[in-house]
């Protein structure tokens, strides 16, 4: 991505020439980083929290607010999310969506097609995630 940026900026600033697809190349291979990545991000704790009072919390009560945090908030948002980009995506595909700019990548469909994935991959690591805060309080329940 950093190269093809590089040769977008050097062929608009040095040879005074633009491509559109290869502009919109560097748009795809950043959506597919973050959206792609949204779930690893989640597995690494990486996403941002504003951990003023958490950071000061015991384990157990991280544990009980990740726990509820995952149920009640990222599970359903991810499956709102889903449900009501689905038929979007769908009807994407069923007319294999060009491109988003004239002279652009005529594959629009592949890129709406990384909003499912992105609320698959991360619905599949915040269930993970909240197994392991499940498990860590009822650990933390038989050492007490």
């Amino acid at each position: 991505m950093i190269l093809l940026q590089f040769a977008v900026v050097l062929l608009r600033y040095v040879y005074g020439v633009s491509f559109v697809f290869l502009n919109e190349g560097v748009l795809y291979m950043h959506s597919a980083l973050f959206m792609l990545g949204a779930g690893y991000t989640l597995l690494v704790d990486g996403h941002v929290r504003v951990d003023i009072f958490y950071s000061q919390m015991s384990r157990r009560r991280q544990a009980m607010i990740d726990a509820a945090g995952s149920a009640v908030l990222l599970l359903p948002s991810m499956a709102v999310l889903a449900w009501y980009t689905f038929p979007s995506v769908r009807n994407s595909w069923s007319v294999l969506e060009g491109a988003i700019s004239v002279g652009g990548i005529p594959a629009s469909f592949l890129l709406k097609s990384l909003i499912p994935a992105f609320c698959l991959l991360v619905a599949i690591q915040g269930l993970a995630c909240l197994f392991r805060d499940l498990a860590r309080l009822s650990a933390h329940k038989e050492g007490a």
